[in-house]
């Protein structure tokens, strides 16, 4: 694919752990950029968001390409053989514009860190009822620094791609908690259910 953070290995690459750990694993990749990372991902973004709709699309065309069962997360795209012609969709652009306003507001929150928790936290709880579970969470953030690498060139450094890594891994964690905290919730709510008397039983 051309891009050394792509493939099979991004999982490994970006710390994702077993949604089996919960949220003791999560927290434990929770690692804040340093200072000098988080100006180097700022002064980056600079150059990136000129071609947001741009890196959208690629990001999710490659991770249709690398990671096909990411599809069935996407009601839209599920069915889709041809990638090819995602290029092209305006479903798709919308999505990725999402995603990147997302990430815009992460790397503006960069200085702001209990704002950027709470906006990953948030993120990871509506996903869960998107029924989008953390293991597909670290993928993106891969697909996403392979695909601005081209649009950085002499730019882009070990030490630039070393500080996005550590900013996915981050948010990534925090979704995964986010995602977490509200699967419990719903079971929760779940079981209180199950287990109120049904009033239609009951004596008026």
């Amino acid at each position: 694919m051309g891009c050394a953070v792509s493939g099979l290995g991004a999982k490994a690459d970006f710390g994702e752990r077993s949604a089996e750990h919960g949220d003791a694993a999560a927290a434990a990749d929770a690692v804040y950029p340093r200072e000098e990372q988080v100006q180097m991902i700022k002064e980056s973004w600079k150059v990136i968001r000129d071609d947001i709709a741009k890196v959208g699309i690629i990001m999710f065309v490659r991770l249709f390409e690398t990671h096909p069962e990411c599809k069935d997360v996407f009601f839209l795209f599920r069915d889709v053989k041809d990638l090819e012609r995602l290029r092209s969709s305006r479903d798709l652009r919308a999505h990725g514009l999402r995603v990147m306003s997302f990430i815009e507001k992460s790397v503006a929150r960069l200085e702001q860190q209990d704002r950027l928790e709470a906006l990953a936290r948030e993120l990871g709880k509506s996903h869960y009822h998107y029924n989008a579970p953390p293991k597909y969470y670290s993928y993106v953030g891969a697909e996403f620094i392979c695909a601005v690498q081209p649009i950085l060139k002499d730019r882009w450094t070990a030490e630039l791609e070393e500080a996005w890594k550590t900013m996915f891994r981050y948010l990534t964690s925090l979704m995964s908690q986010g995602y977490h905290e509200q699967r419990r919730r719903q079971r929760h709510l779940a079981l209180s259910s199950k287990e109120r008397p049904d009033k239609r039983n009951t004596a008026l």
